[in-house]
């Protein structure tokens, strides 16, 4: 079972952008053990780590190069089999591996998603659960210009997710949350054909 216990239990990623570089820094403020991922968009040359692990209260740094646009998610529950096959209970990346090599994350999973100088020498970043939710995450910025706040999803989700959109662990608990569009594959929830301009209809949108 993976513990969530108390709201300030999050995945922090620290943007620190430069003129031609940034550095993002990963933080697990989880009680366990969590399996960052990380892709490029595009599938532009990948950074030079993919996936690794990261132990309870520990953080680790990645270097990018600007312009670069991309996503990073955490995944959890994850072990390698008798055959030497790595796999996680949420947000696997399907390559067997610790490093997804190029795969993303596979629904649900929290994910933040950074534009580092790609439009314009502006960096953009949010906290999206359009592929649902398995972690509080949260991501912030250290230097540079402007007034850049912190973007995060501190809320334990799992622990109100309704029960159609639910993702169970092997010992019962809800280790994630489904998106609509997921969990019900209809045009309302994906904003697909005669909803694709429109806003969503999303049941995680009251909680």
């Amino acid at each position: 079972m993976f513990d969530r216990r108390g709201d300030k239990e999050l995945i922090w990623f620290l943007l620190h952008a430069g003129a031609h570089c940034a550095k993002i820094t990963f933080t697990n403020n989880c009680p366990n053990t969590i399996w960052p991922g990380t892709l490029t968009a595009d599938q532009k040359p990948q950074l030079s780590t993919t996936g690794f692990e990261l132990a309870s209260k520990a953080s680790s740094s990645v270097d990018i190069q600007a312009p670069w646009i991309g996503r990073f998610w955490a995944r959890t529950g994850c072990s390698t089999d008798a055959s030497g096959k790595f796999s996680c209970a949420t947000a696997d990346c399907a390559s067997g591996q610790v490093a997804c090599n190029g795969n993303g994350a596979i629904p649900p999973a929290s994910l933040v998603e950074i534009n580092i100088a790609a439009n314009g020498g502006q960096d953009f970043y949010d906290v999206s659960l359009v592929d649902g939710f398995n972690l509080p995450v949260s991501v912030a910025t250290q230097g540079g210009t402007g007034e850049c706040k912190t973007s995060s999803c501190p809320a334990n989700v799992n622990a109100v997710c309704p029960a159609e959109l639910r993702v169970k662990g092997s010992d019962g608990s809800v280790i994630a949350c489904k998106s609509a569009c997921t969990a019900f594959n209809e045009p309302q929830y994906c904003c697909t054909g005669a909803y694709i301009n429109q806003r969503p209809v999303h049941p995680l949108s009251t909680l």
